[in-house]
């Protein structure tokens, strides 16, 4: 009878409900915490260990995993074992990078196929522009006028520093100098061939400010050929775990440690420095190597470029319908129009966007301003505009949605008693209603950018790229380049999980960049809910959420 009397007070459902959600939140931290610890794990020195087989060969590598190995599965395969082997062994996954001298970067083998493992001293970790890292032991170093060197530890460090200031001056004159005179020098041809029918004085003087700009241009890649020549002019020689002596240009050589030699703080220090390069750096390898920042700058800008575009239109669409609008067969179907919408799939928007903005709007737009570049197009063809577009279309419904939940909570007392001060329909709106369901309204946005910023199938056919050459911001007029395409978090996590070549390698990468995109759509949405917070505490005393 208890029992019956407390399924009818509800509490029960209370209790289940609450358990549920109590489950679903612990599940998505537990999630996240595994996400973000493999992918920050990724990022720390891990020692080198050394072995040795049963050939007497050295083996020397990070331990990048292992797993426990049933003997019996083994002899079902027709591995040889030792007699004396226990019922289990361990197969280890040993990273031996040195990618131009193995086969693969990682080795799988039988513990009981090797000694026992050390540590070596004196070992080094290399991160190279190419080829991935090597691990070796330095045992010269070859400066620019041929000499060798063996003090290495005292000739690598000044050395490598020389480096880091050269490759600044080399990237200093690489953007802002050889990109900013091929950006003039493009744009002075581009008028060279439209004045082909202006008199001969104005064709010579182009004709020779591009004389200029070439004589400029000539100068800033000769000084950069030098730089680059005086870097692999000096190299570190290096004992990889063969035997064999490698010689390593210190132009490939973006960093270097000594994962057994240094202390935890020092491990600690590299740790950042590592996650740093991560966050900042452009990727290299085929995204299998480097840093994400495009992708993080494409996924911000796109994200908030959406915002820009969808908030107005949304509130737009979500006043006419509840203010304006009567309510009739017509606009009944518009709100089941729009819902329906929040329900197709995003794929289908992509090939909305591609062929109504890209192929339509962007080649009327080509053919409009931009004939002269054409058959060249400037915007028709996929870039980071369409997509902001396509974004907004596909999270309009849940800001009109949202928006008129938020204008029907609104008492119509205070739409009558504005009206009744003599304020005009408008005004009531502008001044009264729509501050009073702002909290609403960020709600939307908060809801727009959670779907929106994990979207990448829309994406990879309006103008998200594997690898962008510019960023769509840059120093030249306009400043802003809408037309260019971008990197994007969600995509690059695709291709690096899936289309990369060395894809154990990259698992880690794909940790880390989820992790990150997570982190990213939370900032954001942290900073909407702040806003919606200050938005609701403004206008409480009117009950609106």
């Amino acid at each position: 009878m208890k029992i019956r009397q407390s399924f009818k007070t509800g509490a029960p459902w209370i209790w289940l409900t609450g358990g549920a959600v109590s489950i679903s939140l612990i599940s998505v931290l537990m999630l996240l915490l595994l996400i973000g610890w493999k992918g920050l794990a990724y990022f720390w020195p891990s020692p080198l260990y050394q072995w040795q087989t049963e050939q007497g060969q050295r083996l020397i590598g990070q331990l990048y995993a292992s797993e426990t190995v049933s003997i019996s599965h083994l002899h079902e395969m027709g591995i040889a074992l030792p007699e004396d082997a226990s019922q289990y062994a361990q197969r280890l996954n040993i990273k031996v990078a040195n990618r131009e001298r193995y086969s693969a970067d990682f080795v799988s083998i039988l513990d009981i196929k090797l000694s026992s493992p050390t540590q070596p001293s004196g070992w080094l970790v290399m991160e190279r522009t190419r080829d991935g890292q090597f691990y070796g032991k330095p045992v010269g170093f070859e400066q620019a006028d041929g000499q060798q060197k063996t003090e290495v530890e005292v000739w690598l460090p000044q050395a490598f520093s020389e480096a880091q200031r050269m490759r600044a001056k080399m990237d200093h004159l690489i953007h802002q100098s050889i990109r900013s005179l091929g950006h003039q020098l493009e744009t002075l041809r581009f008028e060279q061939r439209q004045a082909r029918h202006r008199p001969v004085h104005e064709q010579a003087l182009i004709a020779q400010q591009i004389q200029q700009l070439e004589d400029k241009l000539s100068i800033a890649e000769h000084e950069l050929d030098q730089l680059r020549q005086q870097l692999d002019s000096q190299a570190l020689l290096v004992e990889e775990m063969g035997g064999s002596i490698v010689r390593i240009p210190l132009s490939q050589i973006l960093d270097y440690w000594y994962p057994n030699d240094m202390s935890h703080w020092q491990k600690l220090h590299q740790w950042g420095k590592q996650l740093w390069g991560f966050l900042s750096d452009n990727p290299r390898e085929s995204n299998s190597e480097g840093g994400v920042f495009p992708a993080i700058f494409g996924t911000v800008l796109l994200v908030l470029l959406m915002s820009v575009i969808v908030m107005p239109l949304g509130v737009i669409a979500a006043v006419y319908l509840h203010e304006y609008a009567r309510d009739n067969a017509f606009t009944r179907l518009i709100r089941v129009a729009v819902i329906n919408l929040a329900g197709v799939p995003s794929i289908v928007y992509g090939v909305f966007g591609l062929g109504f903005f890209v192929y339509t709007i962007g080649s009327s737009i080509d053919n409009l301003l931009y004939a002269d570049r054409l058959p060249a197009p400037t915007f028709g063809t996929p870039g980071l505009l369409w997509a902001a577009l396509t974004l907004a279309v596909l999270t309009l419904p849940v800001v009109i949605v949202t928006t008129e939940e938020g204008l029907t909570r609104i008492p119509a007392s205070v739409r009558h008693g504005s009206l009744a001060l003599g304020a005009t329909q408008f005004e009531t709106i502008w001044r009264i209603v729509l501050p009073m369901a702002s909290p609403a309204m960020i709600t939307g946005l908060i809801l727009a950018i959670a779907r929106a910023a994990g979207e990448v199938a829309p994406l990879m056919l309006v103008g998200a790229v594997k690898l962008a050459s510019n960023l769509p911001v840059d120093n030249e007029f306009p400043f802003v380049h809408l037309e260019r395409k971008f990197m994007h978090l969600g995509f690059h996590i695709y291709d690096v999980g899936f289309q990369t070549t060395n894809i154990e390698a990259a698992r880690p990468l794909v940790y880390a960049t989820a992790f990150l995109l997570v982190t990213v759509v939370v900032s954001l949405n942290l900073t909407a809910i702040h806003i919606r917070n200050n938005l609701r505490e403004k206008y409480r005393t009117l009950g609106q959420d």
